[in-house]
């Protein structure tokens, strides 16, 4: 009898991916993600207003329906008519269905000012998609049931796997919009964005902002008690930050327009609590020779190079942290070492005891680069303080200068096939070492080939390089092998295996002759 295949049941993002990734046809991923996403988009808040409308309807508040003031007062955008899905779907199969959808995109923007700059602007009708594969993608999406069950964020769930699989499609050189999401929560959990300010300038599609508040959820706190600020330079992920905050009802500045942080600084008064970012990795060519160079950004430090962007990122984000501000970013590990001015500011940087954390990474966590790549903690307040989230109260030490390195590059999980994440059990842990350090009366231990507490002067010799590799004790797992030994036990090992085969070819015996093996048999 033959068996039965039991196939594996797909989740809802799996079988929307599939289906819509099908009709992808000639449309780059580049473009085709803001296609998906932004219907997505339409229908969940089109779903929020027609629950509403019932509301107000059933606690007889009819009168009021079309009054915006009315859906606004409970975070859910107004939709005129023509906005709404039920005509959008209705009219799917129509020729002009592309010009209906940006219109009801453009609408929605202008009748809900948090949503200015947002949406895309004609993009439907430009892009000429294929009237039935863009009818066929409105009919998958009518499935999703958006308000199913809102404690598991299906909408959320949804975007956030359509852009780390569009981040994937698109590959090296692209997919700069979304950083993967193990990474993120490893920064959130290190450096927990619990109240205040959170900050990122270089935000890209917003992970970092729905992984602060994630993390604010997760420790029961209060989602009110903290405001965010952001600046993208590329405006089609300026329009997807602000729709994947809007999708989650997360309040957020992320300045009046799409521009470059360095020339056009959105938030140039900001003092931020928390500073969460994936910059550009090695940017060249940021400013002009004689552009930002007594910007006061730079204040205190020496003007980074115009080669290199990286230290311009870092003393922007220096210079945006509040008086207790701490910050968790990803840079390029040639950020570690190296000379020149950046050699002078790192070393600024780790005389005025700003560095307090320096942990590698492994490869191949990226969709767009294979290398290695550092994850730097800032901090400007290292002395005795309490920390206390609703579920944790942490008391913090007095300590000398100095910083913790930790090496990650042999933990992590195969994903996707070719990239490596980090589970949950190995965040916890890696989370765990870096707050047992940073606390009173901890229980911190250096761990050959995983982490090492080093002081200033250890620091200082080793000429204020952060190569962790310079610091964490290297075990030579050879060393203490007896390979005669080994060779020895090998040799009697196979000879038992002829023996036990009656293996009697003499060209196989001539072989293991020819490699110094004598066998008998």
């Amino acid at each position: 009898m033959a068996k039965k295949k039991i196939e594996k049941s797909k989740s809802i993002e799996e079988t929307l991916w599939q289906s819509c990734d099908k009709l992808r046809g000639s449309v780059e991923p580049s473009e085709y993600k803001h296609v998906v996403l932004g219907l997505i988009f339409l229908k969940f808040t089109s779903d929020k207003f027609e629950q509403r409308r019932t509301e107000l309807i059933a606690e007889g508040k009819g009168k009021y329906v079309e009054m915006k003031d009315f859906y606004n007062m409970k975070n859910v955008f107004f939709l005129e008519e023509k906005s709404r899905w039920s005509y959008i779907s209705k009219n799917a199969k129509q020729d002009d269905i592309a010009i209906k959808i940006d219109t009801a995109l453009h609408n929605i923007e202008k009748n809900n000012p948090s949503l200015k700059g947002a949406l895309p602007d004609n993009y439907f009708s430009r892009l000429g998609l294929d009237k039935s594969k863009l009818a066929s993608l409105l009919d998958k999406i009518n499935e999703i049931d958006t308000l199913k069950d809102e404690g598991q964020d299906i909408v959320g769930r949804v975007y956030e796997y359509f852009l780390s699989k569009f981040a994937l499609k698109e590959g090296k050189g692209k997919g700069e919009f979304y950083t993967p999401k193990s990474i993120v929560n490893l920064i959130a959990e290190m450096i927990e964005p619990y109240k205040g300010i959170i900050y990122d300038p270089a935000c890209g599609s917003g992970g970092m902002f729905v992984q602060s508040i994630k993390f604010i959820e997760a420790h029961h706190g209060n989602k009110k008690e903290v405001s965010i600020y952001g600046q993208e330079y590329t405006n089609t992920t300026y329009k997807l930050a602000k729709m994947n905050l809007a999708i989650r009802g997360i309040a957020a500045n992320l300045g009046e327009k799409a521009a470059d942080t360095f020339a056009q600084d959105q938030h140039k008064d900001l003092k931020a609590d928390f500073i969460m970012a994936n910059p550009p990795f090695n940017q060249k060519d940021w400013r002009g020779a004689d552009e930002l160079l007594d910007d006061p950004r730079w204040k205190g430090y020496e003007v980074p190079p115009k080669s290199n962007a990286n230290y311009g990122w870092i003393l922007n984000m220096v210079s945006k942290l509040s008086e207790n501000g701490v910050a968790g970013f990803i840079l390029a590990n040639g950020a570690l070492s190296g000379g020149g001015d950046e050699y002078k500011i790192r070393k600024k940087l780790i005389e005025n005891d700003l560095v307090e954390a320096i942990v590698i990474l492994p490869r191949n966590m990226f969709y767009t680069t294979d290398i290695s790549v550092t994850l730097w903690i800032l901090n400007k307040n290292k002395t005795a303080r309490t920390l206390t989230l609703p579920d944790t109260t942490r008391n913090y030490r007095n300590r000398e200068k100095g910083l913790l390195f930790m090496d990650l590059r042999q933990i992590g999980e195969p994903f996707e096939k070719k990239y490596i994440q980090l589970s949950k059990k190995q965040i916890s842990d890696i989370v765990n070492t870096y707050h047992d350090w940073q606390q009173e009366g901890n229980n911190y231990q250096d761990v050959p080939e995983y982490c090492y507490s080093a002081t200033y002067e250890e620091v200082a010799k080793k000429d204020f390089s952060l190569v962790p590799s310079k610091y964490i004790e290297f075990i030579n797992h050879d060393e203490n092998i007896d390979f005669d030994e080994k060779m020895t036990a090998l040799q009697a090992e196979m000879t038992d295996l002829l023996q036990q085969q009656k293996a009697s070819k003499k060209d196989l015996l001539n072989v293991f002759k020819e490699l110094g093996f004598e066998i008998e048999l």
